[in-house]
C-alpha cells in the first residue's frame, strides 16, 4: 500500500472493512516519514508505540465488537503531537536543546484523551523552540519545511504539525495557538486548523508558553477532522482550572457574517484580500448576510500581544534552571532569550504600569470590540496572514517583521475566542491561500457548520503536494 487515506472517515472505513489493517497503515506512514525526512516535520518518531497501539486497534476490529466508532471516535487515526505535548515515556523537547533528553512521566490530557479514543501516535512534531515563532525557523532541531514549496516556511510555531498533515506524514496533528500558531501554519500549508475557545480544551501537560493565551487545537485535511478531535479533547479534566464544561453555541437558521474593515488594510497581499472576498460571495450565495463591521482597536493588538506574551513567557521559563531537569540556561536559543528579557523588562519595577498594566487595559478594549461585533453577527470572516508563506531566511534576521506575521491572528488569542483556518486555493506562485472564521466564545459548532458549508459549496477535496 503506497497511498494513505486523507480523512478520518476513509481511514476508519478501510480498517473496519479490512481493506487494510492499522499495522499496515502505520507501515505506510512510517515509510512516508522516512522518505520525506528532508521536511524535518518530526523531532522524534516512535515506531514502537505506534505499532503497539495499531495492534490493539486491529485486535478490537478482529473481536467483532459492535459500535466501535461510537466507542472509539479516533479508532486507527494516526497523529503527530506537537513537541510541547507531554507524552509518557516518549521524549518531549519543546523544540529546545534545554529539554533535549527529557522523557516525561505522564501525558497531557489531550494526548490521553486521544489515545483512549483510539488514536495511534506516530511521533512528536517539530516546532519553534518553546513555541516562540511564526515560521518554524526557531527550532533548535532545524526548521521544518513547507511541503508545497521547499524554499518556503510552513509557518509557526506548530510548523512540523502543519507540514506533517499537509504532506500525509500523519492523518491529523495537535498544535498550540498562542498568537496564531495553528491558524497561520494551517494557512501556509493549505490545511484546516482549529484554535478553540480559551478554556474549552485542557492545557494540562502541555509545556506553557503564555498561560492566558495558550489554546490546544489541531490540524486536519477537512473540518470533520478538527471537529472530531475537539469533541474528544474538550471539557474539564480536574487539572486545568480555566476549563469549564460550558454549553456550546448552536448554529442559527439565518446567519450573518461580519467582514472587519481593519483586516483589509495597506500591506495585505492583494491576492489574499481578493480570495477572502471571493469566499464571502460563496457564503452570500447560500443566503448568509454579509455585514461590514469595525474592530477599531485591532491596530493595537500586536503591541499588546508582544507585551503580555513575553511577560508570561519570562515567568513560565523561570522553572528551567538546569537543576530540577533539563540542561542549563545557556542552552536557550536567541529568541527565547529575547522574550525572557522583554518580559522581565515590562514586569520590572517602574515599567509595570507603563507597559504591562496599560497593555492589559487595551486588551479589555479588544475584547469589547469583539463582544460588540458579535451582538450583530454570528461569525467574522478575515484573512489569516497578510502574506502567503515566505522564504526560509527572509525574516529570520528581523524579529519585528516576523512578529507582524501574527497581526491578524493574535487578536483572537487576546480575546479568548475560537478561530478556524480554512484553505481556499492557491496563488499565482502555487502557494496555499486561505481564510479564518472567528466566533464568540464557545461557538465552535457555528464555525464547523460554516466551514463544512464552504467545503460543500466549493466541492472541496483534500489533496497532497507532489513530494
Amino acid at each position: 500500500m503506497t497511498n494513505t487515506p486523507l480523512t478520518i472517515k476513509e481511514t476508519q472505513k478501510g480498517i473496519l472493512e479490512k481493506d487494510f489493517s492499522s499495522v499496515e497503515l502505520v507501515d505506510t506512514y512510517l515509510e512516508r516519514i522516512e522518505k520525506n525526512k528532508d521536511l524535518n516535520a518530526y523531532i522524534t518518531v516512535c515506531d514502537e508505540a505506534a505499532y503497539k497501539k495499531a495492534k490493539e486497534v486491529d485486535q478490537l476490529v478482529k473481536s467483532g465488537e459492535e459500535n466501535l466508532i461510537e466507542k472509539f471516535p479516533l479508532l486507527g487515526v494516526t497523529v503527530g503531537h506537537k513537541d510541547l505535548f507531554l507524552t509518557k515515556g516518549i521524549r518531549t523537547t519543546a523544540g529546545s536543546k534545554v529539554l533535549e533528553s527529557y522523557i516525561p512521566p505522564y501525558s497531557a490530557t489531550v494526548v490521553e484523551r486521544m489515545e483512549k479514543a483510539g488514536a495511534v501516535v506516530l511521533g512528536k512534531t517539530n516546532c519553534d523552540a518553546w513555541a516562540h515563532g511564526a515560521s518554524g525557523e526557531n527550532s533548535d532541531f532545524g526548521p521544518a519545511i513547507n511541503p508545497w514549496d521547499k524554499d518556503m516556511v510552513p509557518g509557526g510555531s506548530s510548523s512540523g504539525s502543519a507540514a506533517s498533515v499537509a504532506a500525509g506524514l500523519s492523518l491529523v496533528a495537535t498544535g498550540t495557538d498562542t498568537g496564531g500558531s495553528i491558524r497561520q501554519p494551517a494557512n501556509f500549508c493549505g490545511i484546516v486548523g482549529l484554535k478553540p475557545t480559551y478554556g474549552a480544551v485542557p492545557r494540562y501537560g502541555v509545556i506553557a508558553m503564555a498561560s492566558s493565551l495558550d489554546s490546544m487545537g489541531s490540524f486536519g485535511k477537512s473540518v470533520n477532522e478538527v471537529e472530531t478531535i475537539f469533541n474528544v479533547t474538550r471539557g474539564e479534566d480536574g487539572f486545568d482550572s480555566t476549563v469549564k464544561n460550558t454549553e456550546l453555541f448552536k448554529p442559527k437558521s439565518r446567519m450573518k457574517i461580519g467582514i472587519p474593515k481593519e483586516y483589509f488594510v495597506e500591506g495585505v497581499d492583494s491576492e489574499i484580500a481578493d480570495k477572502v472576498m471571493e469566499v464571502s460571495k460563496v457564503f452570500e450565495k447560500t443566503g448568509i448576510e454579509l455585514v461590514q463591521i469595525s474592530l477599531p482597536h485591532t491596530k493595537y493588538a500586536i503591541s499588546v500581544y508582544y507585551i503580555v506574551q513575553p511577560a508570561e513567557v519570562s515567568s513560565n521559563l523561570g522553572r528551567y534552571d538546569g537543576i530540577r531537569y533539563g540542561n542549563p540556561r545557556v542552552s536557550f536559543g536567541a529568541e527565547a532569550k529575547r522574550r525572557i528579557m522583554l518580559g522581565t523588562y515590562v514586569l520590572s519595577a517602574g515599567y509595570y504600569d507603563a507597559y504591562y498594566l496599560k497593555a492589559q487595559k487595551v486588551r479589555s478594549r479588544l475584547i469589547e470590540d469583539f463582544e460588540k461585533a458579535f451582538n450583530g453577527v454570528d461569525a467574522i470572516l478575515a484573512p489569516v496572514s497578510p502574506t502567503p508563506a515566505f522564504k526560509i531566511g527572509e525574516k529570520a534576521e528581523d524579529p519585528l517583521k516576523m512578529y507582524l506575521a501574527d497581526i491578524f491572528t493574535a487578536p483572537a488569542n487576546l480575546a479568548g475566542i475560537p478561530g478556524l483556518a480554512m484553505p481556499s486555493g492557491f496563488n499565482k506562485n502555487k502557494l496555499p491561500l486561505g481564510f479564518q472564521l472567528l466566533g464568540p466564545r464557545f461557538s465552535e459548532p457555528v464555525l464547523f457548520g460554516l466551514g463544512k458549508l464552504y467545503e460543500d459549496e466549493t466541492n472541496y477535496k483534500p489533496g497532497l503536494p507532489k513530494l
